[in-house]
């Protein structure tokens, strides 16, 4: 399950909801099994499938994306099995989505800006909200769309603040981090993001439209970064990867590859305004300060599981 998907059980378990994750290999994340979770093995591009795991579900989160280079291929249909569950068994759809489809722009990141995105993955992401949005407005599916920045949390590895900044951090490294380490650029706490879905997953006034999730403040990533080596205990040392070196290890990794095309947020100011939520349901944003402790504190857990696992 994607970290998304178990910051979203995580509330919906706190909340007192019964919760059924979906994922293909059958087996529950750590700690959610001992809390009642139930896990149902099976691949969501399946259309038998979702028909089958969504049955007596009275809302659906769609937290599930396929590896990032195959999303152009992969997303569009994964996600479309998903809303016919949702829709074949009357539930609501709560779709998770970041902010590609707006490409660049200038100031901050609303709702009401136009999808005017250039790259790749960002014409995919306008295309499936896009499709979101029309089947609720034909009324074959009651959908709303939770919208968060690049996230970071207990359990989140594969981000521009996961194991390639946090864990060399940790272990007396330079963290390593993408872009430029200087400009403003707004990260969401992972579990806010989940908070933020079960809540539009709670209030039909959200339905059909999108909603940024809240989000701390926002600062640099060399800012965000300190409060990490700070709760560590260290000196701050790392280093921003340009588009050179994204482009040079693409040469070998897929996933860097892919990320070359999205470096615009990393170069200048990328700041979500997410006061429409906050308005609307409230500032459920956690502060940085706190984030940061419990990440670190995940991290040195999952850490310490590896050097027992390599042992």
């Amino acid at each position: 399950a994607t970290p998304l998907g178990q910051a979203v059980a995580r509330e919906l378990v706190k909340r007192g909801r019964i919760v059924k994750m979906v994922n293909r290999s059958g087996r529950a994340p750590a700690g959610l099994a001992e809390q009642g979770v139930q896990i149902a093995a099976g691949d969501a591009c399946s259309l038998e499938f979702t028909r089958q795991a969504c049955q007596g579900a009275a809302v659906v989160y769609q937290c599930a994306q396929p590896h990032y280079h195959e999303w152009v291929e992969k997303f569009p249909p994964l996600q479309a099995s998903i809303l016919e569950g949702a829709a074949s068994a009357g539930a609501k759809l709560v779709a998770g989505e970041n902010l590609y489809m707006y490409g660049e722009v200038d100031g901050p990141i609303h709702e009401g800006l136009p999808y005017a995105a250039a790259t790749r993955k960002g014409k995919v992401r306008a295309e499936m909200a896009e499709a979101l949005l029309a089947a609720h407005r034909a009324g074959k599916a009651r959908v709303v769309i939770a919208r968060g920045a690049d996230f970071y949390g207990p359990g989140v590895l594969d981000s521009s603040l996961g194991e390639r900044a946090i864990l060399p951090a940790l272990q007396g490294k330079p963290a390593s981090l993408v872009g430029s380490l200087d400009v403003p650029h707004t990260y969401t706490v992972v579990d806010d993001f989940g908070r933020a879905m079960v809540v539009l997953g709670e209030r039909d006034e959200a339905l059909g439209q999108a909603w940024h999730v809240p989000n701390p403040p926002t600062l640099t990533q060399r800012q965000l970064m300190t409060l990490f080596f700070d709760e560590i205990g260290g000196p701050a040392r790392m280093s921003g990867m340009g588009r050179l070196m994204m482009s040079l290890g693409g040469l070998f990794i897929p996933a860097a590859r892919e990320t070359v095309e999205m470096m615009y947020e990393f170069e200048r100011p990328f700041v979500v305004d997410s006061s429409r939520f906050e308005r609307a349901f409230g500032d459920s944003a956690t502060p940085h300060a706190q984030a940061v402790r419990a990440t670190v504190a995940w991290y040195r857990r999952h850490l310490a599981g590896r050097s027992q696992g390599a042992a």
